[in-house]
């Protein structure tokens, strides 16, 4: 594993657990940001482990993201995310992003890494279960959410381009971009809603890339 300043000092945010009870995860918390996954493990005297990682999305009292990390239901652990969770011999990497989670990965001792199952009844799970059960239909949004999210990273170029060429000294070299493309607001406000969507919809398969994320975040 990577022994960088930067995983150091990740590794050492991590904070011991209180041993308090896992709470089970209600159909309503998918629309406050609650993220729950598992990692089934055997431990060293060949019994199973669960592993479990709990993400509250809209963050504590201090608007801070914090991971915590569950061992057969009890609390472990938790840390501030970008997360690295001592887990199995392992461990666990969490990462967010405005839109939801951007990864929760396992790596093992050797280097192999395992994505975490998200809880059935969990936003990702049920994203999950679609994939499985409706392919087709599951490529088709997934292709929905990158074509609007391609859209909204043209038109914040189109708007990055313009006030740029206002700054004097670009206005006088080259002149002011006039975006070939004006829209009305209440369809820049539909595309906008569009592009944060797709957004959402990719955070919910942890897929995510720097540029063409952010045009939904």
């Amino acid at each position: 594993m990577a022994t960088t300043w930067r995983t150091q000092w990740t590794r050492r945010r991590v904070r011991p657990g209180d041993g308090r009870a896992l709470k089970p995860f209600r159909w309503w918390q998918m629309l406050v940001g609650r993220a729950l996954l598992h990692l089934d493990l055997t431990g060293p005297d060949g019994r199973p482990v669960r592993w479990s990682v709990d993400v509250r999305h809209q963050g504590d009292a201090d608007g801070r993201v914090v991971a915590h990390l569950y061992r057969d239901g009890r609390h472990d652990a938790s840390s501030r995310v970008p997360a690295l969770l001592p887990a199995g011999g392992g461990e666990i990497e969490v990462r967010t992003s405005a839109a939801g989670l951007r990864r929760c990965h396992w790596t093992a001792p050797d280097g192999t890494v395992r994505p975490l199952t998200p809880d059935p009844r969990s936003a990702e799970g049920r994203r999950a279960r679609l994939e499985r059960r409706r392919p087709g239909l599951s490529r088709a949004i997934g292709a929905v959410s990158v074509l609007a999210l391609v859209v909204g990273l043209g038109l914040n170029l189109l708007q990055i381009a313009g006030h740029v060429s206002r700054i004097p000294p670009i206005a006088e070299t080259i002149g002011v971009f006039v975006s070939p493309v004006v829209l009305p607001v209440w369809l820049n406000v539909t595309l906008g809603l569009a592009a944060a969507l797709g957004a959402a919809e990719r955070a919910l398969r942890m897929r995510h890339h720097w540029l063409l994320d952010a045009a939904g975040t």
